[in-house]
């Protein structure tokens, strides 16, 4: 009855038995359609019903048949050297022959099966590829080569709206193209059904494991791993395979140098990719343990085999909210979890394979500060060591992500190694990699096409999966409608554009692209989103401007009430405005949008005010100085916002937090105890420029040093607190310093060290002391300064600044109740009693001019008076140096009851035609600071302080880079 109609009939004579099984096979699909049950019609719709089937079934067949035989081809692959990939294999084109199927296949050397392997099982050799239908490959078609008014299958890397594939996506819907991408390519659990991901894990596997080697070498270890070479080198992957076994025999002979410690390998994932991965491991002696296990194996575990942690999603994925890991709702919701992963799993692991997918809103498995962490250079003492025996520098030595996605998962994977080179050493301190298997970091194998190394299995894989779905891609040519063909719907749904236009469920990428070519604008405008803007353009400031502004990828504007300061910078490649923050608020709150970051070098009493605004506007910012009571009430509103405020990246406070902590973190590592800390920290004159009356030199607004000579101190002595009060007592407090016998050096107490004891987290030590380093003699003076009432801050009449004028010598006369005309002897004689009787405290204030006709610039109160005078009096003069002497005295308990002095000494000297030294180590940490905040080495929200290892570690492995480094001393005591 099919063939009833003569029309119908002549058309199928010549056609072959697979050809009449199609046609068949097509028009009962058509007549389905139509089917209804017969009896809920009557005799004359059942007539009607086969008519039209009858009518369906020549139509269908007569579209089939004048399309002719289907034709398709296999383009050559052009994206890089290695690709030696196909997506069908001979044995997958035999079958498609047989079915009928035209095969093109363009000629290429360079594929893994070649030109005659195809020709024999029936395919066309052939340049053009004009005849085909559609056109299937591995990678992306240049442009020039798209032909118009083909269907295309390949991977096109456009479904995230890839900047760079965006002119492919244009090409293809100019063009009438339609693309199938294989990536979309999904069953109805959203597995996808083509890919490579088992020897992506394969060629991954190998990889990492040949890098391993040759990164124990560079470490002082050969190991049996050495033998194991890259993917490529073995024809396939049994001959690889081998290779791992006779590695395994090795290690089970226990040939593993013991100075390394078990080797534990952590598998992410679940699907192909690690599977493909598992299989390659498990030719060595293993033994798979579960993530609790992972602490006792690290410690205890055997050298005769390896250890193997599966990390499933519910390991370490954890609701935000409380409750239990659900996989639908992570599928929906990922960003509702955070990952536990670098707490619980990576800090036990010796080689980290990444195999999952992640989304740009998922939780990462590693951030950059994870990493600094993960790999400090801290030893593990339950490891032996010697000269010959090296240990390793961190736990984790390297990490293969074959995932491949750059900022993902593992957000320090900047970029995809390449086949040519494979790996590269991530310095975690640093931020930076580095094309070698020597120094600190963990070595990094990322290559985007991992199975191209393993061509001819890879094909076979592939294909295998891709076969099926052939017969469904020929069926509807690009011209027509895609949305009129009955295909499965993993086809289907994996056409990204048809007919001119993005289907309906990739509509999304045109709204990505919008975003990101707004994203561009605005890099256009601050290349990479990198734009500072710097409050304050005094003494400090040039290190911080220079270091910023060196890296082409920041853009920096430099603030200042001064036009003479913004002069200084005019060598430098910056933008500069004056402004006057006090009283241009409003100036500023529109300034300060506009950049992605601020850096408040502005007196102190700015910096919450500052802050306010940098909450408002969603910026992040930086100071040098400590954190106030105004500025911490500031931390909820911080996080809440998002917004990241470092404080205390100084000298002090700041490298001496930084050193103290440095060596408190290590101590605590290798099991001891802080039992005391005595810090002493000053900036100075350089010895050979000590000459000043009060044996001190001012670098800045010297008011911050005359108020701290009327501030109260406290601090803990053998557990005794002690309070020292205000108004002078402090100078009274003063004690000699001999921890550097070269020097000449007095100390007293800085402020409140107590709270030190929580800040540091050393509640075992018994005495915690901060400290101010001066030369000898400068309490003394400035207690008789102080007792001629110099230092009082209030405010008085006759110190106004639109007052009369008058001078020094008539206000010390105005002090004494005296006439302005008193003998100068007379005045020295009230000065000397006035002061204690001290020749020296005479001499200091005669030597300072304070009892001179010198015109005074009054400022409102004595104190102010006094601050503007001595900066101009005491300031450095040209060729004159600075100096910031710092010292730390930590005591250590051990384990043993055994009792450790650990000395750090920190001297830092001003250059000639340089920077000072408080410029230096104020303005360098500062800037390292605000780059890393910039580079998200800094991710931590709040109000924060240097005080933890992901943030102090780097800063101070920087400094050492540019030069400023504490000398270390361990003595017994």
């Amino acid at each position: 009855m099919l063939y009833g109609n003569p029309q119908l009939r002549q058309l199928t004579i010549g056609d072959t038995l697979e050809r009449r099984k199609q046609i068949k096979t097509h028009i009962a699909r058509a007549r389905r359609r139509l089917y209804l049950r017969p009896k809920t019609f009557s005799k004359e719709k059942k007539r009607d019903q086969r008519t039209n089937r009858r009518q369906l079934a020549s139509k269908v067949a007569q579209r089939f048949l004048s399309e002719g035989p289907k034709v398709m081809a296999i383009r050559r692959e052009t994206i890089n050297v290695w690709e030696r990939r196909a997506p069908l294999n001979p044995r997958h084109v035999r079958k498609l022959v047989k079915s009928g199927v035209k095969v093109i296949v363009q000629p290429s050397n360079r594929r893994a099966y070649n030109m005659q392997e195809y020709s024999a099982v029936g395919a066309v050799i052939e340049e053009d590829l004009s005849e085909a239908e559609l056109i299937i490959g591995v990678k992306s078609v240049p442009i020039d080569l798209l032909l118009p008014d083909k269907t295309y299958a390949f991977f096109s890397h456009t479904i995230k709206a890839q900047k760079d594939n965006m002119p492919l996506l244009d090409a293809i819907i100019e063009k009438n193209i339609r693309l199938i991408d294989y990536e979309r390519m999904v069953d109805e659990s959203g597995q996808r059904t083509v890919a490579f991901g088992k020897y992506a894990g394969v060629a991954g596997m190998i990889n990492i494991l040949h890098g391993l080697g040759l990164r124990l070498l560079a470490l002082g270890h050969h190991t049996p791993f050495m033998h194991i070479g890259p993917s490529h080198n073995y024809r396939n992957t049994e001959q690889a395979r081998q290779a791992v076994r006779d590695a395994g025999y090795e290690i089970a002979l226990d040939r593993l140098p013991k100075s390394i410690g078990p080797l534990v390998f952590v598998f992410t994932g679940s699907g192909n990719v690690s599977q493909g991965a598992q299989e390659v491991f498990q030719e060595f002696p293993h033994e798979y343990i579960e993530p609790e296990s992972l602490p006792k194996v690290a410690k205890q575990g055997a050298t005769n085999k390896l250890y193997v942690c599966v990390a499933r999603r519910d390991d370490h994925y954890v609701r935000k909210e409380g409750g239990k890991f659900d996989a639908e709702e992570f599928e929906v919701h990922p960003y509702r979890y955070a990952s536990t992963f670098s707490q619980k799993i990576a800090p036990y692991a010796s080689v980290i394979i990444n195999g999952i997918y992640w989304a740009p809103n998922a939780p990462r498995l590693i951030t950059i500060p994870d990493a600094k962490i993960l790999l400090r250079p801290i030893q593990a003492p339950w490891l032996p060591s010697s000269p010959g025996c090296p240990l390793l520098p961190h736990r984790l030595l390297a990490i293969c992500d074959i995932s491949a996605d750059p900022g993902g998962s593992i957000e320090f994977v900047k970029e995809c190694t390449t086949i040519d080179k494979p790996f590269c050493l991530y310095d975690a301190e640093q931020n930076m990699e580095t094309e070698s298997f020597q120094g600190s970091g963990a070595l990094i194998c990322s290559i985007d096409n991992m199975p191209a190394q393993i061509p001819k299995e890879a094909t076979d894989f592939f294909g295998n999966l891709l076969l099926p779905y052939i017969p469904d891609m020929l069926k509807f040519p690009a011209k027509l409608p895609w949305e009129d063909y009955d295909v499965p719907l993993v086809v289907k749904n994996a056409v990204i554009a048809s007919n001119r236009q993005l289907t309906p469920s990739h509509e999304y990428i045109a709204d990505l692209r919008r975003k990101n070519i707004s994203s561009s604008q605005k890099a256009q405008r601050h290349p990479e989103n990198r734009s500072v803007l710097i409050l304050g353009a005094g003494y400090v400031s040039l290190p911080v401007v220079e270091y910023l502004a060196k890296s082409k990828n920041t853009e920096v504007t430099v603030a200042s009430q001064l036009q003479s300061e913004l002069d200084g910078l005019g060598k430098l490649n910056v933008n500069t405005t004056l402004i006057d923050v006090q009283r241009n608020y409003d100036e500023l709150e529109k300034l300060i949008p506009q950049h992605d970051i601020v850096v408040s070098l502005l007196p102190y009493v700015f910096h919450p005010d500052v802050a306010k605004l940098c909450i408002k506007f969603k910026k992040n910012m930086v100071t040098a100085s400590y954190i106030s009571p105004a500025m911490r009430e500031l931390d909820a509103a911080a996080k809440e916002a998002g917004v990241t405020i470092v404080n205390e990246v100084g000298v002090d406070p700041g490298i001496d937090h930084m050193l103290a902590m440095e060596c408190f973190d290590e101590v605590k590592h290798a099991g001891g105890k802080i039992s005391s800390f005595v810090s002493w920290c000053g900036g100075l004159p350089a010895p050979e420029h000590s000459n000043s009356p009060i044996r001190y030199k001012f670098s800045w607004s010297p008011r911050g040093v005359l108020l701290n000579c009327l501030s109260g101190a406290k601090y803990l002595q053998d557990n005794c607190v002690l309070e020292i009060p205000g108004n002078g007592g402090l100078l009274d407090a003063v004690q000699d310093l001999d921890f550097m016998p070269g020097f000449n050096f007095e100390g007293f107490p800085n402020r409140d060290s107590t709270m030190y004891i929580d800040e540091y987290s050393i509640q075992s030590a018994k005495t915690v002391l901060r400290g101010t380093i001066r030369y000898k003699g400068f309490s003394h003076i400035m207690k008789g300064i102080m007792q001629l009432g110099l230092l009082n801050p209030e405010q008085v009449a006759s110190l106004h600044p639109n007052g009369p004028l008058t001078t020094w010598k008539g206000y010390m006369c105005e002090l004494f109740d005296k006439s302005p005309d008193l003998f100068e002897d007379s005045l020295k004689d009230l000065v000397f009693e006035k002061v204690g009787r001290s020749e020296r405290r005479l001499k200091a204030i005669k030597d300072l001019g304070l009892l001179e006709e010198v015109p005074m610039d009054k400022k409102g109160s004595a104190l102010d008076t006094l601050s503007n005078y001595l900066s101009k009096k005491l300031a450095f003069a040209p060729g004159e140096k600075d100096m910031i002497v710092m010292h730390h005295n930590v005591g250590v308990t051990w384990p043993d009851k055994s009792l450790e002095k650990r000395v750090i000494n920190f001297v830092c000297y001003g250059e000639e035609n340089g920077y000072s030294a408080m410029a230096k180590t104020v303005g360098l940490p500062t800037a390292i600071a605000t780059k890393m905040v910039l580079d998200g080495e800094i991710q931590r929200r709040g109000v924060l302080a240097p005080l933890t290892m992901d943030i102090y570690q780097p800063i101070l492995s920087r400094l050492r880079s540019e030069g400023l480094h504490a000398v270390d001393e361990i003595k017994a005591s």
